[in-house]
């Protein structure tokens, strides 16, 4: 640091102490606001983790590998054919994939007609292999009767509570289930109720049900294949690289033109959008708040310069030229909102740390269950620690403090020395 720099930072901190109360009265606010910034945005990111990490389960994962055809026509004949389905465990089993890879999930999905005695309704069926979809999905969390599938099961059915009474069935009944199989023909599969799952969602409980893979398999004529291959991972920001490096691993062999890696923001776009909003509705309310404290920071400096405009022509006329002071006031701003901005991050994620740490409970705000954007959300929401979240309100209060510091030292910065050498005022 050069010793003209040295000066005008300890001017600028020796003037913050000369105007106690009023940079106390302006630290206190950037304090609370910067407590105040973290805790919404590590609470924001713990919430969308958790409404992410529901939806997917209840679908395909935070990445999916399936046909470039099946996205759009969700229909059998897209499906992924055995050989390709080998190709990609075989990828899976090479390890080495950018994050942690909790479960990995085939599935053979197929729109149908479930049908009783009482009527028929339209149901989505998912062929699942029960080892280790209860590791991925959160259904065998949610059953109300019965059990979820076993290994083992042939012509069992895991119903939604809504279905099971739409169609007036119980633990044990028997129903038909009627789809298009491979071969284009309208076919039909005789199963049994095992177990019933309540997720919240009633379009889900109305609509979903899962049987084992192997019988979908035969039923469907297409034993081996399946739609897509789901992928768990530790974290929603582990999704780019994982898929980055899947993708590229997939090219190296023929017939991965056939594939494509989608991420949770492609399959689920309603959640995408949910989360982009909320997200800029936080932003909006943070904008808000800290233009409000920015006016304060202009007042605070701003004040100063009026009050200390002898003093900048005293110092002018020492050899301080229009720009150092300009400077001065500059790192006045800067000192007042870094420092007192950076308290309030410290502040903010010890609370949040301490009292919150272990989840914030806000079951006494949901009398029911509350579902946002077709995911349930859960009463117990844990926060989110991140670093780059550190950075990036330091980095958001270092742009403030510049910001409303620029017009102050412009204000400075066109100081008449002979003016003020004139009068005092």
């Amino acid at each position: 640091m050069s010793s003209k720099t040295a000066v005008i930072a300890k001017l600028a901190l020796r003037n913050l102490r000369r105007q106690a109360r009023r940079s106390l009265l302006t630290a206190a606010s950037m304090i609370a606001g910067g407590a105040l910034l973290i805790f919404s945005l590590i609470l924001g990111d713990g919430t969308h983790e958790q409404w992410i990490d529901s939806a997917v389960r209840m679908a395909d994962g935070h990445l999916a590998v399936q046909s470039v055809r099946f996205g759009d026509s969700r229909a059998l004949k897209d499906r992924m054919p055995s050989e390709y389905r080998a190709l990609v465990e075989r990828a899976l089993r090479q390890g080495g994939l950018p994050g942690d890879i909790y479960a990995t999930v085939p599935r053979l999905s197929v729109t149908g007609m479930a049908s009783s005695a009482a009527g028929a309704r339209p149901v989505r069926i998912l062929g699942v292999d029960p080892a280790v979809e209860a590791a991925f999905s959160v259904l065998d969390e949610k059953v109300r009767q019965g059990r979820y599938l076993q290994s083992g099961d042939r012509l069992a059915a895991f119903v939604g509570i809504g279905l099971l009474e739409a169609l007036d069935l119980r633990l044990g009944s028997k129903f038909v289930l009627t789809a298009q199989d491979a071969g284009g023909e309208i076919a039909g599969q005789l199963v049994r109720v095992v177990g019933t799952f309540r997720t919240g969602i009633p379009e889900v409980d109305r609509s979903l049900l899962h049987i084992p893979l192997s019988t979908a398999g035969d039923w469907l004529g297409c034993s081996g294949d399946v739609t897509s291959i789901g992928l768990l991972l530790g974290n929603s920001q582990q999704v780019p690289q994982a898929r980055s490096s899947l993708q590229q691993r997939l090219s190296r062999h023929p017939g991965s033109d056939e594939l494509q890696v989608l991420s949770w923001r492609e399959s689920l776009p309603e959640l995408d959008a949910a989360v982009k909003i909320d997200d800029f509705s936080n932003y909006l309310f943070q904008g808000i708040l800290f233009g409000i404290i920015a006016l304060g920071i202009v007042n605070t400096v701003l004040m100063s310069v009026m009050y200390r405009r002898r003093e900048f022509g005293v110092l002018q006329a020492l050899g301080l030229t229009p720009g150092q002071s300009a400077s001065l006031v500059l790192a006045e701003g800067l000192f007042l909102t870094v420092l007192s901005g950076t308290i309030g991050i410290a502040l903010g994620l010890s609370v949040t740390w301490f009292l919150w740490g272990e989840g914030l409970d806000l079951s006494s705000m949901m009398d029911n269950e509350w579902t946002f954007s077709g995911v349930v959300m859960e009463p117990v929401v844990v926060p989110s620690f991140r670093v780059a979240r550190m950075v990036q309100g330091l980095s958001f209060i270092f742009l403030i403090g510049m910001l409303a510091s620029l017009y102050p030292a412009l204000r400075a910065l066109r100081i008449d020395v002979a003016e003020t050498m004139k009068f005092e005022r």
